[in-house]
C-alpha cells in the first residue's frame, strides 16, 4: 500500500464501521467494494444491474480473502423503490452513493428514466440516508455540473448553465443535499468526478467511455472513433484516486469540511489525439497490428464540452486528497486488466 492507504488502514482501524455502497457492481462502486473490503471493513452492497455486472463482483471475491468476503451483504434493489433504500441503510455508518445513470448521450435521448434514477432515486438514498442516522454520506456529483461556464481550471464554486438532462440531475443532487444539510443538520460531501477510468470500466454498450472502447477496439482490431477532430481535452483520473478521495470523504473528521462539493480529478489535461497515442503505445506490445490502427474521426457529441480541467487544491485542503495516479500510470495499470480480460 501506499503511504495515502497505510493512512486510510490506520485511520480505519481505529474506527471501524459498516459501509453501504450503493451501485456496487459498478465500475466505481466494486473498486470502492474492494478496497474497503481489504481494510477489513464491513460492507452493504446494493445494485439492480441496470449497468453493473456480477461478474464485477466476482472478481472483486476472487480478490479478496475469504474472511474479508464474509462481511459483505448484497442486496439486489433499486435506488427508486425508498423501502430498499431503508434496508440498505439501517445500522450503516458511511454511505458512499455511486448508484446513477450516467452518460449525457443516454440522458439526451432518455431524460425521464435518468431523472427517476438520479434524482427520485437520490432523493430516497437522501431521506433513508437522513432517517437511519449515518455519520456520513457522500455521493458522486459530476464535473457536468459545470456546465457551460469557461473557465480554466474548474473551481467548485464557478459554475455555468447545464448542457444536458444528465447535468441537471447532477446539479439537482447537489441542491437537494444543501437543503438537507440546512434544514435536517445532515452531513454529506459531494464528489465531482471527472472522467474517471480504470479496472473493471465496461467497454460495450452505446454509452461506454472513452477509454474502455478505446482499449477494446485496439485490442480487436475494431475502429475506434473520435468525436470531434481530437481536440477536446479532459482531465483523466485514475480509479484509485477516486477510491481514496471516497474514503477521505467519509472518515474526515474536520466538520468545516462536510457539506461541501470537491473535484475529483489529477489536475492536468489531456487531449483525445493524445489519449488516443498513450492507449495505443499500451497496446502495441500484445497486438502489433494496432501500431498502424488510425482513429476515425466523426461529429462533435451533443450535450459534450470543449475542455475541462479542475483546480483539486479544495480537496487537497480540505480533506486530504492526494491523487497518486497520473494518466500516464493509471493508464498502465488499466492497460494490464485490458489486455489481460479482453484478449
Amino acid at each position: 500500500m501506499t503511504t495515502t492507504y497505510d493512512h486510510i488502514k490506520k485511520h480505519l482501524s481505529n474506527t471501524p464501521g459498516t459501509w453501504l455502497v450503493t451501485g456496487v457492481a459498478g465500475f466505481i462502486g466494486s473498486n470502492l467494494l474492494e478496497t474497503l473490503l481489504k481494510l477489513d471493513q464491513k460492507v452493504v452492497g446494493l445494485d439492480n444491474f441496470s449497468t453493473g455486472h456480477q461478474h464485477n463482483l466476482d472478481e472483486v471475491e476472487s480478490l479478496v480473502n475469504e474472511e474479508q468476503w464474509k462481511q459483505f451483504a448484497f442486496i439486489n434493489g433499486d435506488i427508486r423503490n425508498i423501502d430498499t433504500c431503508r434496508q440498505a441503510c439501517q445500522d450503516v455508518d458511511y454511505v458512499l452513493h455511486q448508484a446513477a445513470l450516467g452518460s449525457v448521450p443516454r440522458s439526451i435521448e432518455d431524460p425521464i428514466t435518468t431523472n427517476e434514477n438520479n434524482i427520485s432515486g437520490f432523493l430516497n438514498m437522501l431521506v433513508a440516508a437522513k432517517d437511519a442516522e449515518v455519520k456520513r454520506f457522500v455521493y458522486a456529483a459530476s464535473s457536468s455540473t459545470y456546465g457551460d461556464h469557461p473557465d480554466l481550471p474548474k473551481i467548485e464554486g464557478n459554475i455555468g448553465n447545464p448542457l444536458s438532462p444528465y447535468a441537471v440531475t447532477k446539479l439537482v443532487n447537489e441542491l437537494y443535499t444543501e437543503v438537507f444539510s440546512k434544514t435536517y443538520g445532515f452531513r454529506a460531501i459531494g464528489l465531482r468526478y471527472f472522467n474517471i477510468f480504470g479496472q473493471r470500466q465496461d467497454p460495450n454498450g452505446a454509452y461506454a467511455a472513452v477509454i474502455p472502447k478505446w482499449f477494446a477496439g485496439l485490442i480487436k482490431n475494431e475502429p475506434v472513433f473520435i468525436n470531434g477532430d481530437g481536440e477536446t481535452s479532459r482531465d483523466f483520473c485514475f480509479i484509485e484516486n477516486c477510491v481514496q478521495a471516497n474514503i477521505m470523504a467519509a472518515t474526515v473528521t474536520d466538520e468545516a469540511a462536510t457539506n461541501q462539493v470537491y473535484n475529483v480529478a489529477f489536475g492536468e489535461r489531456t487531449s483525445l489525439n493524445e489519449l488516443y497515442t498513450l492507449i495505443q503505445e499500451r497496446v502495441v506490445g500484445t497486438n502489433p497490428a494496432a501500431k498502424d490502427a488510425a482513429p476515425q474521426y466523426r461529429d462533435f457529441r451533443a450535450g459534450d464540452v470543449r475542455h475541462s480541467l479542475a483546480d483539486i487544491s479544495k480537496a487537497t485542503n480540505l480533506i486530504g486528497y492526494k491523487p497518486e495516479y497520473s494518466v500516464k500510470s493509471g493508464l498502465d495499470k488499466a492497460a494490464e486488466w485490458y489486455l489481460a480480460n479482453l484478449k
